[in-house]
This record gives structure tokens, C-alpha cells and sequence, in this order.
């Protein structure tokens, strides 16, 4: 092996720890993971403000709000699926 190769080499190694997460670091994991928990939340809160509702409970407006924001959450969460599969489509179009 020549000296340029093992410079290459150690420059290699030393760098290579830049490229590594952090440990702790939860990073899109965390994100993804606090997204889909809020998600749940909103849709289980909806659903018990509809069988409170339906058993007199809950006044409408709560049923209205609730339903608003379970909407929302579900049409995000498709948005956000959307642009995935757009970004893994536009992937796989790319050149080799």
C-alpha cells in the first residue's frame, strides 16, 4: 500500500464519525413518531366526544370541534404521505 492510499485511508476514518447521528439523537425517527402519536390522540378524542355525544354528553359544538380537528389531522397526514411517495417516486426516477 502506498502513502497515498493510507492517507486516504486515515482521512477516511477520522471523517467518518461526522457522518454518524448523535447519539440521543432522535432526529426525523422522534418526528415521525410524535406525528403519528398526535394523530391517534386526535382521533381518539374525537371518538369519545362522539359517544358522549351520542349519549348526551357532549353538547354539539364539541362534536363539531372535535370532528374539525380530526379532519385535519387525518388530511395532513395524507398530505404528508403524498409527498413520501412523491420524493421515493422521484428516487427511483433518477439515473444510476
Amino acid at each position: 500500500m502506498d502513502l497515498k492510499s493510507s492517507t486516504a485511508a486515515l482521512g477516511y476514518t477520522t471523517a467518518r464519525p461526522a457522518t454518524l447521528p448523535q447519539p440521543g439523537d432522535g432526529g426525523v425517527e422522534k418526528t415521525f413518531a410524535a406525528a403519528a402519536q398526535g394523530l391517534s390522540d386526535t382521533i381518539r378524542n374525537a371518538e369519545q366526544t362522539a359517544m358522549s355525544s351520542m349519549t348526551g354528553g357532549a353538547d354539539p359544538h364539541a362534536l363539531v370541534q372535535a370532528l374539525a380537528q380530526t379532519e385535519l389531522a387525518v388530511e395532513t397526514a395524507i398530505t404528508i404521505r403524498d409527498k413520501v411517495v412523491e420524493a421515493y417516486q422521484e428516487i427511483l426516477r433518477m439515473p444510476v
